[in-house]
């Protein structure tokens, strides 16, 4: 069909422009035609208008079922600013207008009414949609956030699943589908719950150049990045954070740092959401902290940058969610503090995934959604370029180095890992692509776990191959495998790793694999690294001292390594001064006080009056620590777990029973003494752990073991309950 000649003319009436972005022609010409439709538009590319200007130019009204109510008022106060005809229909307002506004509708004055699904699916809303059709005809049923839609999603809403119930009832009437983003299989789920009839499908590039993505880790003094950050930003911010507490707590704190910020978030009542919502669009706050209910459909286009505090809970919602910055297309940051320390507050958020009429979990949802925090995971520690990582969960291919995002402008040296990418994708051969990364690296460095004898993976040729790295390099070069498209893994919420071309590829020898090293530590800011180089000139000089006195090397007082963890971790007590790398029993009674002393007064004059979590150093033992440091028996379990042993490996070299060689470890990990936790438990299942042991008082495992369906053993609860009880605060 021809386009009608007041398309264009239209265009420019309503929204002021004198042609179309790439895409909103083809989608608005497939809705003209009556198609049902299933469009993919990033943030910023004008998918609102897409639907929007065909409701003008097409008899009858077009319905827009939208999630949250400030979106949908949000939405039609702009377009009645802008002349066009709109009205929404939610529980904020009262019958009288409700009346009003449905009386207009029957007259033909309102030409998009937007509602949420519940309301439009009612037993008192469908019948006045059916006297709509009657009188003035239905143009199109449009499904904003039709994410929402599909339980692979970012943001799944059960009620969304009913909507399929408007095509039985109107078969004649189009639906048309929008969404930011969609993976292929959100985009299937879409088309089979809305029942759409061979649908005009564009998916645009999910590529937005002009945003900067960094990921940085959350430190202690984090804050003070955040509230530097804010400071210096020319435009407006959004801060999300993982739960209301959060919200509130931050908001509270950058207004006594005079920052004028609103709070966003479910526990306000709509009158204190909308008007901090207000303030926000129309800059009278430049930054709004929010939990990630805030923002969908936002029409604000000047968001100069979009902070996540806390961690996202999926790659997909963190695009949309970092997308509603630089709407404009003006440079825009967007920014991530990275912290496992979050995987606590996600993994509770995802066990509340529970039927609302049962009380059983939905364990489909859950599996699904820890997937998705295991793939933020390796976009948070990914060493190469954030868009590859981005744009290959949607489908997408790109070619790297973005020049925009942290990992292409500061890019850490690469190294050939072929040899060891042949090893890794012949164990995923050699186990029949039936399993996930953890099996794999198992195998490879020769596990003898159970499963693994029962499967008799122990008989592979690839069994133990791999002793040589250590399970973070083997995550590594897993990681790496995947975000340059070498690798596959199923997105069912079964995350196994399957092969393609390019995998035999590798094996043949016809491809090398690059890999690129994590960028070291380093302290957030030049003011810590340089009290950290003060302290430690302190600590040389009395290290120099003791030795004159003596008459011996000072490396045999304590190595640099002992004085640079000195620096790092701050001990306050013997205690933690003994859980210290190099200082053993001997030293802790000789050195201890001498040492403390100079560490005592120098976080009293620059007044550090708590122990900072410095990237690089281990975790700092509690104040007035039950234990004292690790005996020479644990010392001893603790290298062999460093030379890269598992705990069944260091019972057969030691000669003890795994029980007791769990027992020192559990004493390591409670001591400081050792961090490494993740090459013990998966983060995952460790979060789920931390919040049994929460809920069952955290001191006693059998209540736990039973709360998590026997689904652990002891030694495994051991080791969790060791790290958990150590992030308690002091007593």
């Amino acid at each position: 069909m021809s386009l009608p000649p007041d398309l264009l003319p239209a265009l420019k009436r309503y929204y002021g422009y004198g042609s179309f972005r790439p895409g909103q022609l083809e989608i608005i010409t497939a809705i003209l035609q009556r198609r049902d439709l299933l469009a993919i538009l990033p943030t910023g590319a004008g998918k609102s208008l897409c639907f929007q200007l065909p409701a003008l130019l097409q008899p009858g009204l077009s319905v827009v079922v939208s999630p949250l109510i400030a979106l949908m008022q949000d939405q039609v106060e702009g377009l009645q600013r802008n002349g066009i005809p709109a009205a929404c229909l939610n529980s904020s307002l009262g019958a009288e207008e409700s009346r009003r506004i449905q009386g207009e509708i029957l007259e033909g004055r309102v030409k998009l009414l937007y509602c949420a699904p519940e309301r439009l699916l009612s037993d008192t809303f469908l019948p006045f949609l059916d006297e709509v059709q009657r009188q003035i005809g239905l143009s199109g049923f449009v499904i904003d956030e039709a994410h929402c839609v599909s339980e692979w999603g970012h943001d799944f809403r059960p009620e969304y699943r009913q909507l399929e119930r408007l095509r039985r009832r109107y078969t004649g009437v189009p639906c048309l589908a929008f969404t930011a983003t969609a993976t292929e299989r959100v985009r299937q789920d879409i088309a089979g719950q809305l029942c759409l009839q061979q649908p005009f499908t564009y998916v645009a590039s999910f590529n937005r150049p002009n945003l900067y993505f960094e990921v940085r880790p959350k430190q202690s003094d984090s804050y003070r990045d955040l509230l530097t950050l804010l400071r210096r930003s020319e435009g407006a911010s959004i801060v999300y954070c993982l739960s209301r507490k959060r919200v509130d707590e931050t908001t509270a704190r950058l207004r006594q740092d005079g920052i004028a910020a609103v709070a966003y978030h479910a526990g306000l009542s709509d009158s204190t959401r909308s008007e901090n919502q207000r303030r926000f669009i129309r800059d009278d706050a430049p930054v709004i902290v929010a939990t990630v209910a805030f923002g969908m459909g936002i029409d604000k286009p000047d968001v100069r940058q979009v902070i996540h505090y806390d961690l996202p809970r999926s790659i997909e919602g963190y695009y949309q969610e970092s997308g509603r910055a630089g709407r404009d297309g003006e440079a825009s940051r967007c920014l991530l503090f990275y912290s496992l320390s979050d995987l606590k507050t996600v993994d509770w958020m995802i066990a509340q995934k529970v039927d609302p009429q049962t009380g059983e979990p939905l364990e489909a949802e859950q599996r699904v959604a820890r997937q998705q925090l295991r793939q933020v995971i390796d976009y948070a520690e990914g060493t190469v370029c954030r868009r590859t990582i981005q744009l290959s969960y949607f489908g997408e291919s790109f070619g790297g180095d973005c020049g925009n995002c942290d990992n292409c402008l500061s890019p850490q040296p690469q190294v050939d890992r072929t040899v060891d990418a042949q090893k890794f994708l012949s164990c995923v051969a050699r186990c029949r692509e039936r399993f996930g990364a953890t099996h794999i690296i198992d195998v490879l460095r020769g596990s003898q776990k159970q499963r693994i004898r029962e499967l008799g993976h122990d008989r592979l040729s690839t069994w133990g191959i791999g002793r040589d790295r250590s399970v973070d390099e083997w995550r590594l070069i897993c990681r790496s495998l995947l975000h340059q498209g070498l690798l596959e893994e199923t997105t069912d919420g079964y995350p196994v790793l399957r092969l393609n071309a390019t995998s035999w590829a590798v094996m043949k020898g016809q491809q090398i694999v690059k890999v690129a090293l994590p960028h070291q530590p380093q302290l957030s800011s030049t003011s810590s690294q340089l009290q950290q180089e003060q302290l430690f000139e302190q600590l040389r000089r009395l290290r120099k001292q003791l030795a004159d006195d003596q008459g011996v090397p000072p490396y045999q007082i304590f190595a640099d390594r002992s004085l640079r963890e000195m620096c790092q971790r701050l001990p306050r007590t013997l205690d933690a001064f003994g859980a210290i790398a190099g200082v053993g029993r001997q030293k802790l009674l000789q050195y201890g006080d001498t040492f403390l002393a100079v560490i005592q007064r120098y976080c009293e004059e620059h007044g550090l009056e708590e122990e900072p979590e410095s990237l690089g150093s281990l975790p700092t033992p509690r104040a007035g620590g039950r234990r004292r440091g690790p005996g020479q028996t644990h010392l001893q379990t603790l290298q062999l777990f460093r030379e890269g042993c598992e705990p069944e490996e260091i019972a057969r070299v030691r000669d003890l029973r795994l029980t007791t060689v769990c027992d020192h470890l559990a004493q390591l990990i409670e001591d400081g003494s050792l961090t490494e936790i993740d090459r013990l438990i998966a983060p995952e299942d460790l979060a789920r752990i931390a919040v049994a042991l929460e809920q069952c008082g955290g001191f006693s495992l059998k209540p736990a073991y039973e709360a998590l369906a026997q689904r652990y053993s002891y030694e495994t609860l051991k080791l969790a309950r060791a790290w958990w009880q150590r992030q308690q605060p002091p007593v």
